[in-house]
């Protein structure tokens, strides 16, 4: 399943306040994980959490064989966290071409707790990282607020003991199979906790996605 995960880069520029009362902006970086969910005759497409694409004056995505392209946001839906980023074949080199595949998605809603997980992400930006768990719950209701997309909403998700760090965020939560059963996302869970990470699952992301795909690119 690896060839199917990417990296995604965020560059953007933040405001702030000087000492002087003065706006200045710095430039930031920001890491997170995208799952290859279709192609076509011109673009890949990868699924993410729309808070790893929010603000981004710039993106890229690193595939499994550590080789770097340029994406742009296909379309976001701020109040699921969802988003789609595409890149043009033509700016993939044709070993990496032979080297990626689509993912295969799931059925989250045959999940039953106690399934073994596996999470695939871009942990701490340090690169693709594997970590295994178990089902913790499913239908979990946890609410979220997004300071950065100012939504707020309830979500019902999976939630795993598999460990879900910072740069997880729109990675793969897999079946013991191999197969996508959840987005995986950091922006849920707290620092407060542990053994409690959180995951969209597939079987209701995957009209949004599909919907995102068939937009005009923003």
């Amino acid at each position: 399943v690896m060839p199917s995960i990417v990296a995604i880069t965020n560059v953007s520029q933040t405001e702030y306040q000087s000492f002087w009362g003065q706006s200045k902006t710095y430039e930031s970086t920001s890491c997170g994980s995208g799952i290859i969910v279709s192609q076509d005759d011109n673009y890949l497409y990868v699924a993410t959490n729309n808070h790893v694409v929010n603000g981004a004056n710039s993106l890229t995505v690193t595939f499994n064989d550590e080789s770097t392209v340029s994406a742009e946001v296909k379309g976001t839906v701020p109040s699921t966290d969802l988003a789609v980023i595409r890149v043009a074949l033509s700016s993939i080199e044709s070993d990496t071409m032979n080297n990626i595949k689509v993912a295969t998605l799931g059925d989250s809603d045959s999940l039953k707790v106690g399934n073994s997980c596996i999470a695939i992400g871009n942990a701490l930006g340090y690169g693709q990282s594997v970590t295994v768990g178990y089902i913790s719950a499913l239908n979990r209701q946890v609410s979220v607020s997004d300071s950065e997309s100012d939504t707020s909403y309830t979500a019902d998700l999976i939630q795993t003991d598999a460990a879900i760090n910072p740069g997880n965020s729109g990675g793969a939560l897999l079946s013991a199979n191999g197969e996508v059963i959840g987005i995986n996302s950091n922006k849920i869970g707290g620092t407060a906790v542990e053994g409690m990470g959180y995951a969209i699952p597939i079987t209701s992301a995957s009209p949004i996605i599909a919907d995102l795909m068939e937009r005009q690119t923003r």
